[in-house]
């Protein structure tokens, strides 16, 4: 019953957006910045849709944002519900 009422919430939804999206854009800046020491956006973004691999990275990437964001906004969700 809790999992019902914590998603049915719009408040979680947008949660979940905003996690989602800046785990998205800490990860790939953390990432391009370990594998070329600098801030390679372009060679970044081309070598991972090169060959037509583009579909498989942005269903990649919102998938693993959509996970990460649901996983942490549901936690704090179900957190704030046990206090009350």
């Amino acid at each position: 019953m809790k999992f019902k009422s914590i998603i049915s919430q719009r408040s979680f939804w947008k949660s979940v957006v905003w996690l989602g999206l800046s785990f998205l854009v800490l990860y790939n800046v953390i990432t391009i910045f370990f594998e070329y020491g600098e801030f390679a956006f372009t060679t970044f973004f081309e070598e991972r849709t090169a060959d037509g691999k583009w579909i498989r990275f942005i269903i990649g990437q919102l998938l693993a944002a959509f996970l990460y964001g649901f996983i942490l906004a549901f936690g704090q969700f179900q957190t704030r519900q046990k206090k009350e």
